[in-house]
């Protein structure tokens, strides 16, 4: 997995200083925690997508923080979520915004949270290398591909002009955000899919699944095929208006449509009480422009990050 090679603020009241000096407000200087009186657990769990984002940052605040016990998970959005409002995290990774029935379940629980947008992603569909014919796929091909009910086995049965080769699917399990969001937008509603495919809330399972399969075809978050892309390929994808292949470029500039989506973190009020779990999320949204770009997702505009920091001052003893 990438690793960001940021450095680690000093404190999260450090970077509260920064953010009102830069809106023209006097910071008094910060006044860091020392790292002896800084210590306790953080539960994280959640989407496999925005795992690699959390995971780095726990690492690099551990660097300077090592009394602080980080633990990351990936249930799933779903599973996250579940998690979540039943009080077993402190913070939800999700590749996708919470629903309202996770909601409702939050609220039943008494737990109220604060939703921070962190990146965005561009959804890739990949095939194995061997396949020199699937260069690009309507997202009409992918719901004849995916859709409930679909008999497509083989791929000329996608186009014609595709070879008569069996077609073997590897795709995120039910619990995924990924799995709600790519069935959502391609097949027309959310868990609305064939079942009868390879799924697993892990993606390095199904980037083994089709880098070890000519016949493949699969779908995961955009950092997972640049981390693998010397044993994969990413299809183009035509939204309506052409052929657009999964970078940083096409997702930022709104044109890899209609595959691009929001990743957010999730974080309980009662948690960011704790001066281990506000210092560690401010971090987090400080170094988010950065390090989003490292591990192979992009960064949303600076405003945003901005907001977020003003909206944890509330929280900062």
């Amino acid at each position: 997995m990438l690793r960001s090679k940021l450095p680690v603020a000093t404190s999260a009241l450090a970077v509260a200083a920064v953010f009102l000096a830069a809106c023209g407000g006097a910071a008094p200087a910060p006044q860091p925690i020392a790292q002896t009186q800084l210590s306790g657990d953080i539960a994280i769990d959640g989407s496999s997508t925005v795992y690699p984002i959390t995971e780095a940052v726990a690492e690099e605040f551990g660097k300077t923080r090592p009394d602080v016990r980080i633990t990351v998970g990936i249930a799933g959005t779903g599973g996250g979520f579940k998690k979540f409002c039943n009080g077993e995290t402190d913070i939800s990774d999700a590749s996708r915004a919470i629903k309202d029935s996770e909601k409702e379940a939050c609220a039943a629980a008494g737990i109220e949270y604060e939703e921070f947008q962190v990146g965005l992603d561009g959804l890739t569909v990949v095939v194995n290398p061997a396949n020199t014919f699937a260069a690009c796929l309507t997202i009409a091909q992918l719901k004849t591909i995916w859709d409930t009910g679909s008999t497509v086995t083989n791929w000329n049965q996608v186009d014609p002009a595709f070879p008569d080769q069996p077609l073997t699917l590897y795709g995120p399990g039910t619990d995924s955000g990924t799995f709600d969001f790519f069935t959502e937008v391609v097949n027309g509603k959310a868990k609305q899919s064939r079942a009868d495919f390879t799924a697993s809330e892990d993606d390095n399972v199904l980037v083994q699944g089709v880098s070890g399969d000519a016949n493949a075809l699969g779908y995961f978050g955009l950092a997972y095929y640049i981390e693998n892309q010397d044993k994969l390929t990413a299809v183009q994808i035509d939204g309506g208006k052409g052929c657009v292949a999964p970078s940083f470029d096409t997702v930022n500039q709104g044109v890899y449509a209609p595959l691009s989506r929001p990743l957010y973190v999730y974080v309980k009020k009662a948690s960011l009480e704790r001066p281990e779990v506000v210092e560690f999320v401010n971090y987090y949204i400080s170094a988010a422009s950065q390090l989003v770009d490292e591990v192979g997702y992009v960064a949303v505009p600076q405003d945003v990050y901005d907001a977020a920091v003003a909206k944890l001052a509330a929280y900062l003893k």
